[in-house]
């Protein structure tokens, strides 16, 4: 059991991954687990998502013009 969705890239900031939001090291561990510790962190994916912030691509990531 796992929350990876295939979408593997860390957030530089949170340090958390933006598709599953867990830590690179709870990444490592994972297969390393006991399924009681791996049912805690799943436990606390959902609040970190408030941790990364969303990048603004295309016209609305740019600098406004002087």
């Amino acid at each position: 059991e796992s929350p990876c969705v295939k979408l593997c890239v860390v957030h530089p900031e949170a340090r958390l991954c933006v598709g599953c939001y867990r830590s690179i090291d709870e990444i490592t561990a994972w297969s390393r687990m006991t399924p009681e510790a791996r049912h805690a962190v799943i436990a606390e994916l959902p609040g970190r998502a408030g941790q990364i912030t969303k990048r603004r691509g295309g016209r609305a990531g740019r600098a406004p013009r002087s």
